[in-house]
């Protein structure tokens, strides 16, 4: 995950370098006559490199334009800490600060996408970014099926 603007920019360079070594190397394919089912098999993991870096890319832009997933079930939450931060443009540095921790806890916390993560630290860690997150419980159809088997 891009958790700055520095890996951002990064990562930009090594897309459009990862695509120009792409072209440059389906040339040298067509070249050789390979077949394009040959062809396929040798840039299959660059083109995966390729499109999951892309998709990097973009969820960052996403971010940069507060665009943020939904969660389901606390599963993300730390992702979703460390795409709010980013949608609203606070730096780790900040947030750190904000929260009264040292700037490595806060790099040791996103790098692990806060792992582990009490509620009521990732309700300190909204707090810090000034976020309101709502919770809605839905009552799944499996479960309300085996209370009433269980009240029979």
């Amino acid at each position: 995950m891009i958790r700055n603007e520095s890996e951002y920019q990064e990562a930009v360079r090594k897309l459009v370098f990862e695509k120009n070594r792409l072209e440059e190397h389906r040339a040298r394919l067509i070249e050789r006559g390979l077949t394009e089912e040959e062809m396929k098999t040798v840039l299959d993991p660059i083109l995966s490199f390729h499109l999951q870096f892309s998709e990097e890319v973009e969820y960052y832009e996403k971010l940069k334009r507060r665009e943020l997933p939904d969660i389901e079930n606390f599963k993300g939450i730390g992702h979703i800490l460390i795409a709010a931060r980013i949608a609203l443009g606070v730096s780790q540095r900040e947030l750190a600060s904000r929260l009264g921790v040292s700037n490595s806890q806060v790099s040791r916390d996103e790098r692990n996408e806060y792992f582990g993560i009490t509620v009521e630290r990732a309700s300190r860690v909204a707090e810090a970014l000034g976020l309101k997150m709502h919770t809605k419980v839905e009552l799944t159809e499996d479960m309300s099926a085996n209370r009433v088997l269980e009240n029979a």
